[in-house]
């Protein structure tokens, strides 16, 4: 039960291995990278304690010696002083430019650990070892590494891909399962912006993959890394197709910044959230039929997920202010902004023809159903 995805760039091609298991036979997927054998492990507080010791245990049966440091869970990882920290902890193990350095953990560490090693000795290779389904099917694929600043999330990084990604899918149950379903909001992403069979799919399956079926899990994770490898082969730097992958992040990071990026809404929540919102702002200019938001709604509801801003607890700034979130947003091109809206279920695009009054006029109706 493994799965092979190539990201064939020119140059910077790799391969992203996905099944259970990996975690276990690290060091044997590893070690052809090395030129000697030591590795430096970057990862967080709660993935340490579940699994640090089985990935040593993995790297030391090719005989691998690993350093490790430990940063603080959480989305308030991925700032300037955790990077300044991880770099000179670099530094300090003497990390040259031919050695590795792992990235293990979800997202914020994957974002983290790949831009300090972009920026390291000009740069030097790192193998993206995700532990989270948001981080597998999503941002340990595709080079795209950074931090967020006080303006928004993700303003400072720098493009640099992995020289391997290690899917493990059998850590995935050992998720909280509120995480897991965060992370299921980027797979119900991949259907909405490209494929309508795979989200027909989704619908079928979503349950029993929730549920731990883990042919499920991996294929769900093998279709979601081959949709984003293919987007990211044809546009690495993200001039064209690849702005399509951010289908409901528009949304998801006002969200998110109104929301403090603290627990309240976590990242993959917010990419829910925000697809239910692009599917209803698209239906309200009539570019996708009126019957496609509830449909995004009701599988969103099926499996437990947050669908509306009436999920999110506390509160919430008016319209006007999210809206001027949304202007700090990356997808900002000479002052307008990028919007990916949908002709329907896998038909996404990206447009910057959208009414401030249209955008207003949605946030507001889901406000005003917060009660």
């Amino acid at each position: 039960m493994r799965e092979t995805v190539d990201v064939d760039l020119p140059g910077r091609a790799y391969q992203v291995r996905i099944g259970p298991g990996l975690i276990a036979e690290a060091g044997a997927q590893i070690a052809p990278l090395l030129a000697r054998k030591q590795v430096c492990v970057v990862t967080d507080t709660n993935v340490a304690a579940l699994h640090l010791e089985g990935l040593r245990a993995g790297l030391a049966m090719a005989g691998i010696e690993m350093t490790a440091l430990t940063l603080p869970a959480g989305e308030a990882t991925k700032s300037w002083p955790h990077l300044c920290d991880t770099v000179e902890w670099l530094l300090d193990q003497k990390v040259e430019r031919g050695d590795v350095v792992l990235a293990f953990g979800g997202g914020v560490i994957g974002d983290l650990v790949g831009f300090a090693a972009a920026i390291l000795r000009r740069g030097v290779r790192f193998v993206q070892t995700p532990t989270s389904l948001l981080a597998q099917v999503d941002s340990s694929v595709g080079g795209k590494t950074g931090i967020n600043a006080p303006q928004g999330k993700n303003l400072i990084g720098a493009f640099h891909q992995p020289a391997l990604v290690l899917a493990d899918t059998g850590i995935l149950s050992s998720m909280a399962q509120r995480d897991f379903l965060a992370g299921y909001g980027e797979v119900v992403k991949y259907g909405l912006l490209g494929d309508a069979a795979f989200f027909e799919w989704l619908e079928a399956n979503g349950p029993a993959l929730a549920s731990g079926d883990p042919a499920l899990r991996v294929e769900a994770v093998r279709h979601s890394v081959q949709m984003k490898a293919d987007i990211v082969m044809r546009d690495e730097k993200e001039h064209g197709d690849r702005a399509l992958l951010n289908l409901g992040h528009t949304f998801c990071h006002a969200l998110e910044a109104a929301t403090g990026y603290s627990d309240r809404l976590l990242h993959g929540e917010g990419v829910a959230v925000g697809c239910a919102l692009a599917f209803e702002l698209s239906a309200r200019m009539g570019l996708c039929p009126q019957e496609d938001p509830s449909r995004v709604r009701a599988h969103l509801k099926a499996m437990g997920m947050k669908t509306d801003l009436s999920d999110i607890d506390g509160d919430l700034p008016d319209a006007a202010a999210l809206l001027d979130l949304m202007g700090q947003d990356k997808k900002v091109v000479a002052g307008r902004l990028n919007f990916i809206l949908a002709r329907g279920i896998g038909q996404a695009f990206v447009t910057n023809e959208v009414p401030h009054e249209a955008v207003l006029g949605v946030l507001e109706d889901a406000l005003a159903a917060r009660g």
